[in-house]
């Protein structure tokens, strides 16, 4: 069934409260249910429901028959409700058998939930959509000795033992009414790590972080990272926590890297455990982003939530721009942004330029589950950072504000918060809800001239965006544009220091002025909109802006530029030849000053990723783009083969994690993976494996073997040494996994199977399976194999992981979106494999439209 957006209607009935009792076993659970039903609109009432067994149902405490109700695998309807009444139910679950982790599964001796989006119709009959707002009051009975720990949203308000003989329960209630999808219960046996935070108003919350008993000393990143985010939230948006205490677990069986479900979050572990020895800078920062991300939904998502799914971007999109906004005052705001783009650019621009692009708000969806895509959260967020821009801070959080005293308690749309920003600023917005509608990335061509008899500068800007299936005309956006101008010798032209342009028409001109001399643009700083942008000046302006800029993400940008027009040239000529002249003095200039900056300078050196060159292509020349960037990383490693082994031996330090020693470990190893590719290569092996032996950090011991590994040099008892050592810990068990899938070669294939079989694999984790299969697809050259063989195997993993868990299979599945970017040959397999899986006899809802729309 398709659902769209122009079919809103609210539900017939809503719910008041909700009364629950869940009493918990693995193989048959029972949830007794009491709903407080008010009649708002037109129409019986109908209740979502999946897979459950019903028991007994009362209407105002009369048991109903058969004749009283319609029921069906997935609603069950009333026939006659009055305007008001109560229903009571009684339904069956089998969480031991729910390997999809939706709805209340159990897994590893522990009950969890996922509700987001339809999974609480797995649980129990209810009005299951995100407009329906209730109070929760929520009891959980179990077994005490095998679940002493019974936790559900809001405060706790009651315990006790019994009515079987060594149960226990434990009644939570939630004061603020909420949507399904946040409902969370968790059963199980846990340490828990205790923290607290004192709000502005002087309440005292108590922090609560439940893990694994074993991973009892690796907490303390994940509650600083939350204390860090609340102290951030009520400085920079002014929002309190509202409940008496902050709950997260911890769990490695979880399909998304966490969820916001109120006052109890479930976290991937992924996102939560981390101690030197276990864990890696990049995991470091990826919890404090994460556990941040999901504190903010307590205000942008939860206490003003969406009206239906069509707005998810108005929870995600938000919270994104607030997580990295969050993430850049902690740390390096240049590192951040071009991490930020770097992300966007891989993942969503890839995504408007396939076959699964949509708008940040779709029109229609066959499974909800689909659209939790980069589009919805990334290029939501840069909507958001657009606003920001237009408004500046001040504006933006006087916007906030209304948005917050309007809509406190309330299910809204997009439109809500367009209309509180403006009327908060006193800005018309109105024009930037194109960008919720409208799918593709624009394209902005810039041509500028300066006139040296008037001493001004001409700038002129024109837009244009791509068709996209379903929508082959679009029309011009609003796209702020952040300018500045520098002088020939690099001063940056004091008088005329950063502007903001709003580009709205299809082609705009401006004239800037007078200058002293000569002037060169810096343009779109900052990144200051999602589009891509053409300069007729690139080459001479990219060389400049790579050494003078003073905007860290131009300065980077003009680098990946000079990198990206330097492969893709010598991809397209005959000879194959690679120009680099003009990239080498920027390199020369980045490392010169390479330890004003370490982290800067890394990203700044990081060469495209091959997935990045392919997008700058009509079609997609993997074997070629390979081949050359292959080949300038060697020119690169042997023209500065000194300066990477100086680097590598100048950045050894004891190790702390701060902002500065994570910038020095960064650009280390990426002086030691230049190093082996390099006249010293041999001895830069044995530095690897010396550092490897003598690493106190998983940063190092782990970045080590990564950079053998990435150029097939990994030595076999080095792995296996590593797996010795932690195989009793899943997330570096998954890195072990992932690292076998970087080599660039054919024997990478050969290897992904045998793993398959490994006693560690399983399919019913997650992590591992995309340690495995989403690494295997993430290497272009393996995955994308002339003879079709990466495809075959791809899908035949899709096959089998599909009957265990459609949402990860799913998500999997969308590697396929650019099939109409590769050569007629690659095209032809990859229909071939993807027909194969389309044609099982009992493919799940969710990879079925993946495919559809791969195919179309």
């Amino acid at each position: 069934m398709v659902v769209h957006q122009k079919d809103y209607r609210p539900p017939a009935f809503t719910i008041d409260e909700i009364f629950l009792d869940v009493f918990l076993d693995p193989e048959a659970t029972e949830v007794q249910s009491r709903l407080t039903l008010r009649r708002q609109g037109p129409g019986p009432l109908r209740l979502d429901g999946v897979g459950l067994e019903l028991l007994s149902l009362r209407l105002d405490g009369r048991l109903l028959g058969a004749a009283d109700y319609v029921q069906d695998q997935q609603s069950l309807l009333v026939t006659e409700a009055p305007e008001r009444c109560t229903l009571e139910s009684r339904v069956r679950i089998h969480p031991a058998a729910n390997t999809a982790l939706t709805g209340l599964y159990y897994v590893d001796g522990t009950f969890l939930t996922q509700c987001e989006a339809e999974g609480f119709r797995r649980i129990t009959y209810y009005i299951d959509r995100p407009d329906v707002l209730a109070r929760y009051t929520v009891t959980v009975h179990a077994p005490e000795e095998k679940f002493p720990v019974l936790l559900s949203n809001g405060n706790l308000v009651a315990t006790g033992t019994g009515p079987q003989a060594n149960w226990h329960w434990a009644c939570w209630q939630d004061p603020f009414p909420k949507p399904s999808y946040l409902f969370a219960l968790v059963a199980g046996s846990f340490h828990c790590a205790r923290a607290h935070f004192c709000t502005q108003s002087g309440r005292e919350i108590g922090l609560e972080l439940y893990v694994a008993p074993q991973y009892r000393h690796a907490c303390d990143q994940a509650l600083q990272s939350l204390q860090h985010a609340m102290a951030w939230d009520e400085a920079v948006y002014g929002r309190e926590y509202d409940l008496e205490r902050y709950l997260i677990v911890a769990t490695d069986s979880f399909n998304m890297g966490a969820m916001e479900n109120k006052g109890l979050n479930i976290f991937n572990s992924q996102y939560v455990l981390a101690s030197p020895q276990t864990a890696t800078d990049k995991d470091y920062l990826g919890i404090e982003s994460v556990i941040a991300h999901e504190y903010f939904h307590n205000w942008t998502g939860n206490r003003v939530t969406i009206r239906d799914w069509f707005q998810l971007s108005l929870k995600e999109g938000l919270t994104v721009f607030r997580d990295q906004e969050f993430s850049s005052d902690r740390n390096s705001r240049g590192v951040q942004r071009v991490a930020d783009v770097r992300r966007l650019r891989s993942a969503q621009f890839s995504e408007d330029a396939g076959q699964l692009a949509h708008p940040v708000r779709p029109q229609s969806y066959k499974e909800i589950n689909n659209f939790y895509t980069a589009t919805v959260y990334e290029k939501g967020a840069e909507i958001i950072r657009m606003l920001h821009t237009v408004l500046g801070a001040r504006a933006f959080r006087q916007g906030m504000d209304l948005y917050f005293d309007r809509h406190d308690g309330q299910a809204v749309c997009i439109e809500d918060l367009i209309s509180a920003l403006s009327d908060g600023s006193g800005q018309d917005l109105s024009p930037f809800l194109l960008w919720y509608d409208q799918a593709g990335t624009p394209r902005v061509q810039m041509e500028g001239r300066y006139e040296a008899g008037s001493r001004h500068y001409v700038l002129r800007l024109s837009q244009q965006t791509p068709p996209t299936p379903g929508q082959p005309r679009k029309v011009p956006l609003p796209i702020p544009v952040r300018l500045a101008f520098f002088l020939e010798d690099g001063t940056p032209v004091d008088h005329a220091r950063e502007q903001i342009l709003l580009l709205q028409e299809a082609a705009q001109e401006w004239r800037f002025g007078p200058f002293p001399g000569p002037v060169i643009p810096s343009v779109l700083r900052g990144f200051s909109a999602p589009v891509i942008l053409e300069r007729t000046d690139s080459q001479v302006a990219d060389v400049f802006l790579a050494r003078h800029d003073d905007d860290p993400f131009n300065r980077w940008d003009s680098f990946q530029r000079l990198a990206e027009r330097a492969i893709l040239a010598a991809v397209k000529s005959d000879d194959g030849r690679l120009e680099t002249a003009s990239l080498e003095d920027a390199v020369a200039s980045a490392l010169e000053e390479c330890h004003q900056d370490p982290a800067f300078t890394a990203e700044l050196l990081r060469l495209p990723a091959e997935e990045t060159l392919g997008q700058a292509m009509d079609v997609i020349d993997v074997d070629g783009i390979h081949r050359v960037r292959e080949q300038l990383r060697r020119r690169l490693a042997t023209v500065f083969a000194c300066q990477w082994s100086s680097l590598y031996r100048e950045l050894s330090c004891p190790y702390h994690f701060d902002p500065k020693a994570v910038g020095q470990r960064s650009l280390r190893h990426l002086a030691l993976s230049y190093a082996l590719l390099g006249p010293e290569g041999t001895q830069a092996q044995g530095w690897a494996k010396e550092q490897y032996a003598k690493a106190d950090n998983m940063t190092e011991r782990l970045g080590a073997l990564t950079a053998l590994a990435r150029e097939g040099l990994l030595p076999d008892h080095l792995l296996q040494d590593f797996y010795q050592r932690w195989q009793d810990h899943p997330l570096i068990i998954d890195k072990w996994f992932s690292l076998q899938m970087l080599p660039a070669s054919p024997q990478t294939l050969e290897q992904a199977r045998l793993l398959l079989e490994h006693p560690a694999f399983h399919w019913q984790v997650p992590n591992r399976v995309r340690a495995l299969l989403g690494s295997f697809a993430a290497n272009p050259t393996v995955f994308h194999a002339a003879d079709g063989s990466g495809y075959a195997f791809y899908v035949e993993q899709l096959a089998r992981l599909d009957s265990v868990n459609p949402q990860t299979a799913a998500r999997l599945s969308t590697v396929f979106s650019r099939i109409s970017r590769f050569d007629p040959h690659r095209q032809a397999r990859m229909r071939s494999a993807m027909l194969r899986l389309q044609q099982l006899p009992k493919l799940s809802r969710d990879v079925s439209e993946i495919l559809e729309r791969c195919l179309a």
